[in-house]
């Protein structure tokens, strides 16, 4: 079992910057994948960004450039540093850990981007 706690989120104005966590924890082994997805109202649920565990990332167009995942491995952790954030941001943002096939998701932290 994994459990996966978010937080971070909130009410912000355009242009600002917010950082995610999600810390794991229960059964983690090596070698996991960890990311972010996240999901805004009447849309389904995207990707944003993920990171393995030796680093390697991989981002949606739409935050290249403005958003960055990086993990602390021996905390089992992974932020999610989001700068210039935009109304269209706006969202449920999920944290996401896969293992051995298996994903697992935290509650998700609510981001609002509005003036």
């Amino acid at each position: 079992q994994v459990q996966l706690v978010e937080s971070g989120g909130g009410l912000v104005q355009p242009g600002v910057s917010l950082r995610l966590s999600c810390a794991a924890s229960g059964v983690i082994f090596s070698l996991n994948t960890m990311g972010w997805y996240r999901q805004a109202p009447g849309k389904q649920r995207e990707l944003v960004a993920t990171a393995t565990w030796t680093g390697v990332t991989v981002y949606a167009d739409s935050v290249k450039g403005r958003f960055t995942i990086f993990r602390d491995n021996a905390r089992n952790t992974v932020y999610l540093q989001m700068n210039s954030l935009k109304p269209e941001d706006t969202a449920v943002y999920y944290c996401n850990l896969e293992q051995g096939g298996r994903p697992s998701w935290g509650q998700g932290t609510q981001v609002t981007v509005s003036s």
